[in-house]
């Protein structure tokens, strides 16, 4: 286990110092979140409003799970690009416990969601955005973001081990998450959507993590006046679509792992 820690710790340096170096690789969980927070709570928070509090405290939620959710973009192509240039088959000759490198490569990626879950805070702050629960509440909420992250860590690395080239991965991750994160509750309360695009929302998984995050921050929740069950329990929910995604997403994953590096 000793050696597994360590060489786990390793292979995460090495991939953290790769962002270091290109630090581009974040910008799809720094950049574009910010850009969203401040063109809609500028450009649209106006316009949108929430019964049950502010706009621009409604919004946050949605922009740090719909980030996190985009978030499968970088273990997904970080490993893409690590099996098709061969530096997994490198590291696979080098004294290393099994492993340590998908541990290393997830514990990097973590590292890397964290950061944006904090630049995220700070840029809600500065738009108006406050934490309303006590302590206990408002540190589950983050406990949850970062579970939620965890979940899609590993959805993206097993993205990562079944595509062939990293421009796949981050096509399949655009095409699938962005109508995902939009038909959600992430930006617009339900209420304004027709009853069949809200149905729709109501069940979307995105729109459960949503709620929680918001109930959790005691931050508003545009709930509609009759909400879908995900809705009414959006914390039970969120953990249980999160803890589905790992029985799903991590046994796969290293199935497509050893499939990939078998010979």
């Amino acid at each position: 286990m000793t050696t597994l820690v360590a060489d786990s710790l390793v292979f995460a340096r090495r991939n953290i110092a790769h962002i270091r170096q290109v630090p581009e690789k974040l910008f799809d969980v720094t950049l574009q979140p910010i850009m969203f927070t401040l063109l809609f709570a500028y450009v649209f928070g106006g316009v949108i409003a929430i019964h049950d509090g502010s706009y621009r405290e409604y919004l946050i939620g949605g922009v740090m799970v719909q980030s996190l959710a985009f978030g499968i973009m970088g273990p997904a192509s970080a490993i893409a690009t690590d099996l098709r240039e061969g530096v997994v088959d490198r590291f696979r000759t080098l004294p290393t416990v099994t492993g340590a490198y998908l541990t290393g490569h997830v514990l990097a990626e973590l590292a890397a969601i964290l950061i944006a879950i904090a630049i995220l805070s700070l840029s809600g702050l500065i738009v108006g955005w406050r934490i309303h629960s006590d302590l206990p509440h408002a540190l589950a909420g983050y406990a949850l973001l970062t579970y939620f992250a965890f979940a899609m860590i590993w959805l993206g690395t097993w993205l990562g081990v079944t595509v062939r080239t990293p421009d796949a991965a981050q096509g399949l991750v655009f095409l699938v998450m962005f109508p995902m994160t939009f038909l959600a509750s992430t930006f617009v309360p339900l209420g304004g959507l027709s009853p069949t695009l809200a149905t729709i929302a109501s069940w979307n998984p995105i729109s459960a993590i949503t709620a929680a995050v918001r109930e959790l921050f005691g931050n508003p929740t545009g709930m509609p006046a009759d909400p879908a069950w995900p809705l009414q329990h959006p914390v039970i929910a969120a953990l249980g679509w999160s803890t589905l995604v790992l029985l799903i997403a991590v046994p796969l994953a290293l199935r497509g792992f050893r499939r990939r590096t078998a010979g």
